[in-house]
C-alpha cells in the first residue's frame, strides 16, 4: 500500500467528512435499494462510526495488529448480517464517495490504492467472520430480561439470562438491540464478572434524547427479549499477581471496574490496591455498598468515595478526583484501570501522567461516540491551526469508554 497517498487523500476526504458519508450513504442505497432495510432509520450514529472506523484505519496502517483488529471486526459484523455482496457494494460507493469529495485531490493512482487498500480490508473482516462461524459462534445471543431495576430517573441496571452460553472475560462490553429501536446497536459495560449460572448484568445510564438509553430504562419490560453481540474491549486484568494497582469508576463506570473487582477477589484476594468511586453526588454513588462488600473480600483494597460537594456542579467531582490522585503516591509502580465518561478519562490519564504514571499501564477503553461528526475546518490554514481530534472504536482496543 502507498500508505501517504492514501493519508494525503483522506486528510482532504475528512475536512468534508459530513458531506462525505452523505453522499456515500446516498449512493449506497440509490444503487443497492434492498440495503437499505439494514440500517436504522436515523443514520447520524451510524455515519459518525463509519467515518471513525475509517480514520482508526488510515491511523494504524503500519500497525501489526491491524490485520487482528479487522477480523475482530468482521466477527462483531456479523449482528448486522453483512455478507460478501454487502462488502462489495460499500467498497463501491465508498470509493465513490471519496472521488466525490476528494475533488482536485482525487486521481487515478489515489483510486487504485484506495479500492485495493478496502479490498483487502474486507477480505480481513470476511474471514474473521468466517472463522467466528466456524468455531459456533452466533451472529448473535438473544437474552431474556429477568430484571429491571431502576434508581432514581438516571439509572437502571437490566439482569438478563442469555438462552445459550455468551463467553466474555470480566471488563468487556457488549452491543445490545432492541425491538423497540429496531436494527439499533449501543455498547454497554458487563458489570460483574462470569456467573456460573450465566447470569449478565448491564448499568444503563439515561441519556435524554438517547434512544436506546431511553428505550431500555422507559419502555423494555422483564420478559422481554435483547439481542447481544460478541464481547468487545480490553479494559481486562493484566497485571502480575502481587504488583499493586489503582481502580477509578466514574458514574457507570463502576459496571467494569466491579468486575475486574470480583475476578481479584476470586483470584488474588491478597491483592494491594486503591478504589475511587465517583459519582457526581452522593445519591448516584449506587456502587457504594459493592464497593463495601469487595473491600472485605479484598483487605487490601483502601476504598476511597469522592463526589461534588451538594448544591455544585457535577466537574466539582472530577476536580476532588484529581486532587486525591495529587495526594497518592507511587504512581510508578501501579496500574490503572480507568472507567467512566469521556471527559473524566481524559483530565484523569492526563493527570496521572503527569505523577509519573506510565500511560502504557494506563488502561482504558474509549467506546463509539453517537452524536454527530464535530465541525471540520473549512480551509488549510485553520486545519494546521486547529486540527481536530481523532476518534476511532477498536473493539479489543488497549488504550483507547463511556461505559
Amino acid at each position: 500500500m502507498d500508505a501517504q497517498l492514501l493519508r494525503s487523500t483522506f486528510a482532504v476526504v475528512e475536512r468534508r467528512a459530513e458531506h462525505a458519508v452523505t453522499f456515500f450513504y446516498s449512493h449506497l442505497f440509490w444503487h443497492n435499494p434492498g440495503v437499505r432495510e439494514l440500517f436504522p432509520k436515523d443514520l447520524t450514529p451510524q455515519r459518525d462510526r463509519l467515518f471513525a472506523a475509517l480514520t482508526h484505519l488510515v491511523t494504524h496502517l503500519e500497525d501489526p495488529g491491524l490485520a487482528h483488529y479487522l477480523g475482530q471486526l468482521g466477527r462483531d459484523h456479523r449482528k448486522f448480517l453483512a455478507t460478501p455482496a454487502l462488502y462489495s457494494a460499500v467498497g463501491g460507493s465508498l470509493v465513490a464517495a471519496f472521488a466525490h469529495a476528494a475533488g482536485a485531490a482525487w486521481s487515478i493512482e489515489a483510486e487504485k490504492e484506495w479500492t485495493e487498500a478496502y479490498g483487502r480490508v474486507a477480505e480481513l473482516m470476511l474471514a474473521g467472520a468466517e472463522e467466528s462461524a466456524a468455531e459456533g459462534e452466533p451472529a448473535w445471543w438473544d437474552a431474556d430480561v429477568v430484571g429491571h431495576e431502576r434508581y432514581g430517573d438516571d439509572l437502571t441496571r437490566l439482569t438478563l439470562r442469555p438462552r445459550r452460553p455468551y463467553p466474555y472475560t470480566a471488563g468487556q462490553y457488549v452491543s445490545v438491540s432492541s425491538l423497540h429501536v429496531p436494527r439499533v446497536w449501543r455498547t454497554y459495560s458487563l458489570a460483574g464478572a462470569p456467573r456460573p449460572d450465566g447470569i449478565l448484568e448491564l448499568h444503563i445510564s439515561r441519556i435524554e434524547g438517547g434512544l436506546m438509553s431511553t428505550a431500555l430504562t422507559d419502555r423494555l419490560r422483564v420478559g422481554e427479549t435483547l439481542r447481544l453481540s460478541t464481547p468487545g474491549g480490553a479494559l481486562t486484568a493484566r497485571t502480575p499477581p502481587g504488583k499493586p494497582r489503582t481502580y477509578i469508576a466514574g458514574g457507570t463506570g463502576w459496571a467494569p471496574i466491579r468486575a475486574l473487582l470480583e475476578e481479584a477477589a476470586e483470584d488474588e484476594p491478597e491483592l494491594a490496591g486503591r478504589l475511587f468511586l465517583v459519582a457526581r453526588a452522593r445519591e448516584y454513588l449506587y456502587g457504594l455498598a459493592e464497593a463495601e462488600r469487595l473491600s472485605v473480600l479484598l483487605p487490601g483494597l483502601h476504598v476511597t468515595c469522592i463526589t461534588a460537594a451538594p448544591g455544585r456542579p457535577r466537574d466539582q467531582a472530577t476536580e476532588r478526583l484529581l486532587q486525591a490522585l495529587r495526594a497518592s503516591v507511587q504512581w510508578p509502580a501501579h496500574d490503572v484501570y480507568l472507567a467512566g465518561p469521556p471527559a473524566l478519562l481524559t483530565e484523569a490519564t492526563e493527570e496521572l501522567t503527569a505523577l509519573g504514571a506510565d500511560p502504557a499501564r494506563v488502561f482504558h477503553d474509549r467506546l463509539p461516540a453517537v452524536g454527530r461528526i464535530p465541525a471540520r475546518p473549512g480551509s488549510r490554514a485553520e486545519w494546521l491551526l486547529e486540527p481536530p481530534p481523532l476518534h476511532w472504536h477498536n473493539p479489543e482496543a488497549r488504550a483507547p469508554r463511556e461505559p
